[in-house]
């Protein structure tokens, strides 16, 4: 993303990586971010919880002109009592190794509000991401490391391939612009945090996989959730109206998960992202 998109990042939040700007430019310009996003459904690392989580979260960004970042988000689940969720926090760093060549290094921490539902990532509550992107022009790569410590520690590497394409026109005026940019992402990894969350939730887990007749919840098959393996494919298409100043944004990504510990019962699944975002320079 070009303009507002600039100097934003993307925290990780109930859902894992929320898609609010897709781009690793470094602006040398202190900025403030502030963004509202929409999921229709609480993804984490490919991996989904056994109930539908819809949700709303708002983020902070504030850029120093140095590189470094701080951000904050609060996530509400719809349908639950707390009005808050989750509340994540962290620090970070951006930087160009060259025109083309850039990443980012940050550390998360996740605060789970009691009382919240039991979404999927709750078993870890800490992560370190480092990131490095490349820009050919005709396409753009990254690949992220994350490891995640808590209750469960995992380490996942995600690589993505993605086409940034802005039309010549306007949409009202000169001042405003479309962008689409389609992509592909594959994540592999460890999953501990799903054995953690299936020990937790074992309950509403047997609710969810109850065979009719059966008095005694079925043992589920034990896996070996520490070793690494491909977790899931997706497939990203975002739409986005920009201006100088924001964006709004619609996304949809078609994710099919690979390896899942049979308790879970993932299947492929459509997600839905709606986005806005409004850049402050200082």
């Amino acid at each position: 993303m070009l303009n507002a998109a600039a100097t934003t990042v993307i925290p990780l939040s109930i859902a894992g990586k929320r898609i609010t700007a897709d781009t690793d430019t470094v602006a040398r310009k202190a900025s403030v971010s502030l963004g509202v996003n929409y999921g229709s459904d609480v993804q984490f690392f490919g991996r989904t919880g056994p109930i539908k989580y819809p949700y709303m979260a708002g983020d902070a960004i504030y850029n120093f002109k140095s590189g470094f970042f701080l951000y904050g988000s609060a996530v509400n689940v719809f349908g639950y009592t707390p009005i808050v969720d989750e509340i994540d926090g962290g620090a970070g760093y951006l930087f160009n190794y060259s025109k083309n060549f850039a990443g980012t290094f940050s550390y998360t921490h996740f605060f789970f509000m009691n009382q919240a539902p039991p979404v999927i990532m709750s078993a870890s509550s800490n992560d370190i991401d480092f990131k490095n992107s490349y820009d050919w022009s005709f396409v753009k790569t990254s690949g992220t490391f994350d490891y995640l410590f808590g209750q469960a520690n995992d380490y996942f590497i995600s690589l993505n391939v993605s086409k940034y394409i802005e039309p010549a026109w306007g949409v009202f005026d000169d001042k405003d612009y479309l962008s689409f940019n389609p992509g592909v992402s594959m994540i592999m990894g460890t999953q501990n945090f799903v054995g953690r969350f299936s020990t937790e939730n074992q309950g509403e887990l047997y609710f969810n996989n109850h065979i009719p007749g059966l008095d005694v919840p079925p043992l589920f098959d034990r896996y070996d959730n520490g070793r690494f393996n491909v977790l899931n494919y997706s497939f990203k298409l975002p739409i986005a109206y920009n201006r100088p100043h924001y964006t709004f944004e619609a996304s949809w990504k078609y994710s099919i998960p690979l390896n899942v510990e049979g308790a879970l019962k993932n299947h492929k699944e459509l997600f839905f992202n709606l986005t806005f975002y409004y850049l402050f320079f200082k």
